[in-house]
């Protein structure tokens, strides 16, 4: 699974895949990606035509005829790029195993929410980065050389310093072919267990039913995002945590949700089995109403009993940056302080914190949202400046 985050999103997404896909959300289909969105692209090679003209997403080669053999389906996460949706893009970052960093040449590097990008990719340790110059189509040969080393010094020193910068203009579907081989030989698909207990990341979840559906019509809510490990099946049950809230003798409590799988679905096609990797949505018989407008993001699903504890609060262990990240001008980050509320984005969670104790290497926290995570599992921390939410640090639940 590859995220691709920043500028000019979803023209790239559709010159590789042919479709602009969040297969439940009209919202996304109109272009607001304010929530995360995907598809699907299919990497093909022409047996004949050499690199890199041999790599293309369609059956039938443009260069000489040949039919192309299929490489592997890859799925692309759409992270929005605007500052002040950061949570929506740590949210995808969390399920990603490499990026396609877009740059725009069209304007000066680095923006802030592209340091910011780079940054989250660092936190959640995504270190197979391609980056894709994209606009170069609005620019002078002189001015796209010029920004090319604007992006040169501004990786320099980070995960993303050896990574391979292709110029491109998505809008043109210019050098498409140099992109997939880079994407090919940057983030190969990594090995995963389908043998160990099933666990899936909620990144979206839906109510696919129409206004004005008839009762006995009404399909159960969907849930979709990624399968880490393990598999799942039609008929599976299925635990989601940290669940609803529910309220019993007046005390209000946060209580697991049990479901069964009605239906998987990968890359546009229906199956009754999954294994790892990818992007897949799950039709469940759970109330429509409970999943309707993401309503179940940054939950964890698993088989019944297998899930990660439920923590209403919090000990991290953490590390402030030096400045702000994100912001245009340089803000340095002041100490975090008792009473303070922060937010903690870990796995597809974000949830916020109020600060109950600080020591030089660790906060206690009690959450506003509790989150089911496992020890050990990476947080980013941010903090609100200037009325927009930025990275200032990160750390691990101990």
């Amino acid at each position: 699974m590859i995220g691709h985050v920043d500028h000019g999103k979803t023209t790239l997404v559709s010159a590789l895949s042919g479709e602009w896909a969040d297969r439940h959300s009209e919202e996304i289909k109109r272009g607001i990606s304010i929530r995360l969105g995907y598809a699907d692209a299919t990497f093909r090679r022409c047996p004949v035509c050499k690199e890199p003209d041999c790599y293309t997403v369609e059956e039938i080669c443009k260069h000489c005829g040949s039919k192309t053999e299929e490489l592997r389906t890859v799925s692309f996460v759409d992270s929005p790029g605007h500052e002040a949706l950061m949570a929506t893009m740590l949210s995808g970052a969390a399920i990603m195993d490499g990026a396609v960093l877009l740059i725009a040449a069209s304007e000066q590097c680095p923006q802030p929410q592209t340091e910011e990008h780079l940054m989250a990719l660092s936190i959640v340790g995504i270190d197979k980065i391609v980056i894709a110059q994209n606009k170069i189509d609005l620019v002078s040969r002189e001015e796209a050389i010029e920004h090319y080393s604007q992006i040169k010094e501004f990786v320099k020193g980070t995960i993303a310093e050896k990574s391979p910068i292709v110029p491109i203009s998505a809008q043109q579907s210019a050098n498409m072919d140099v992109l997939i081989q880079s994407i090919e030989r940057t983030i190969p698909t990594p090995k995963r267990s389908s043998d160990e207990t099933a666990r899936m990341h909620i990144a979206r979840s839906f109510d696919i039913n129409k206004p004005g559906t008839p009762i006995r019509d009404l399909k159960g809510g969907v849930i979709g995002g990624s399968l880490f490990k393990g598999r799942l099946k039609e008929g599976d049950r299925l635990e989601i945590r940290p669940g609803m809230m529910v309220t019993t003798g007046g005390m209000a409590k946060w209580a697991p949700i049990e479901t069964e799988i009605t239906s998987i679905m990968v890359g546009g096609a229906q199956v009754k089995e999954v294994t790892p990797g990818g992007l897949l949505g799950i039709g469940t018989k759970l109330d429509p109403s409970m999943t309707k407008e993401d309503s179940l993001v940054g939950q964890c699903a698993g088989k019944l009993g297998s899930l990660p504890p439920t923590w209403d609060k919090l000990t991290i262990e953490f590390q402030l940056f030096k400045r702000a990240v994100g912001v245009t001008k340089a803000v340095e980050v002041p100490a975090i302080k008792v009473g303070e509320y922060i937010m903690l984005s870990a796995g597809t969670t974000i949830t916020m914190g109020e600060v109950k104790r600080v020591t030089k290497k660790t906060i206690d926290l009690k959450l506003s949202r509790p989150i089911c995570a496992e020890k050990g599992s990476r947080v980013a921390i941010g903090r609100k400046i200037r009325e927009r939410w930025h990275l200032i640090g990160a750390g691990v639940i101990s």
